[in-house]
């Protein structure tokens, strides 16, 4: 008759085994998320702005952290610049850009011009109309952000609510 095969030594996990576990864990989710994670390309925008202004540099700044390669004319010829591109009176401001097939004025913030790429409506443009301070680039240390909406807006001037802010 066979003695039964004694039994196996059970492996005892210390402390160091189980960094040693999570680390590996933690290394194949890490490079697994990396490997999917979707690199968005650069979205081209050009920008049309008065050499003096400076909230316009904030407002390229904060494009550029979100995803824009910014081209930057600078023009003394605003108006004329907002002409061309069919900006109507009420919802002017400092700076017009274009991306796409869209006008932009003002201080729009990037998220609204991202859901204006990918959603696509009809119309000419989108803007931030004045200079609202908090809007990017309007930021100013110790005052508080006014509330502030971005409309859109055709060439004939009816405008329609996009956000509040």
């Amino acid at each position: 008759m066979r003695r039964p095969a004694p039994p196996r030594p059970t492996k005892k996990f210390s402390r160091f085994r189980w960094l040693g576990v999570g680390a590996a864990t933690l290394l194949t989710i890490g490079t697994g998320w990396l490997l999917a994670r979707e690199e968005r390309p650069a979205i081209p925008i050009t920008v049309y702005k008065s050499p003096s202004c400076e909230c316009c540099t904030g407002w390229v700044a904060h494009l550029r952290h979100n995803g824009f390669t910014v081209t930057v004319e600078k023009r003394d010829d605003m108006e004329a610049v907002k002409g061309q591109f069919g900006v109507p009176n009420g919802v002017t401001s400092c700076h017009t850009a274009v991306v796409g097939d869209y006008v932009v004025e003002g201080h729009v913030p990037a998220g609204d011009l991202h859901r204006l790429l990918q959603e696509h409506p009809a119309v000419q443009g989108i803007a931030a109309p004045g200079m609202p301070v908090g809007s990017p680039g309007m930021e100013i240390p110790g005052e508080k952000p006014e509330p502030y909406q971005v409309v859109t807006f055709n060439r004939d001037g009816t405008t329609h609510v996009f956000a509040n802010h």
